[in-house]
């Protein structure tokens, strides 16, 4: 499906590079007391930013114009998951978004594959964002494990994984990345 009309694809990851950017600048306004995090969080967002230019560039160089971004019920599904009251808000806010990036670079590995032989260049670059996406999620996870002992943040990621599984099972399949 992505392959399909990649047009779409190129559009829908730009705006979930300017999302995850977002995401990760609102933990640490959330957080600011947290300086590991915040300087974690702030380099990614920075990542996050290069990655949605890179993106960009590529629909320019393609002739798109971006349209405006119709959300994501995915990633809005998994933030419901997301309890209230600390420090299990902001576990949970850690876990949904490792999830999120788990679920990118699944995505855009696949999407690199998929494009070896008819677009190599394209293809490299979705290597290597699916690369960073990868470092992104142990990042999450490594920021949220001293929130929990480690039995509940066990038992907590596994339960947001079965939560995150049923939300893809039931998501339309459209030229997307989430």
């Amino acid at each position: 499906m992505a392959l399909a009309d990649l047009d779409a694809t190129l559009c829908d990851h730009f705006h979930c590079e300017r999302k995850a950017a977002s995401s990760a600048l609102a933990l640490v306004r959330y957080y600011p007391h947290d300086a590991v995090m915040v300087a974690a969080l702030a380099r990614l967002a920075h990542e996050e930013t290069r990655h949605m230019l890179q993106v960009s560039t590529r629909i320019e160089r393609r002739g798109l114009v971006l349209a405006r971004d119709r959300g994501d019920t995915y990633a809005a599904a998994l933030r419901r998951e997301v309890r209230t009251g600390e420090p299990a808000r902001q576990l949970d806010m850690l876990l949904v978004s490792g999830l999120i990036e788990a679920r990118s670079a699944e995505r855009l590995a696949l999407l690199a594959h998929a494009l070896a032989a008819s677009d190599p260049s394209l293809s490299g670059f979705y290597r290597t964002l699916a690369a960073a996406e990868l470092r992104h999620r142990d990042l999450f996870l490594r920021l949220a494990q001293p929130l929990a002992p480690p039995a509940a943040f066990d038992r907590r990621l596994s339960a947001l994984s079965a939560l995150e599984g049923d939300i893809v099972a039931r998501l339309p399949l459209e030229a997307r990345i989430h």
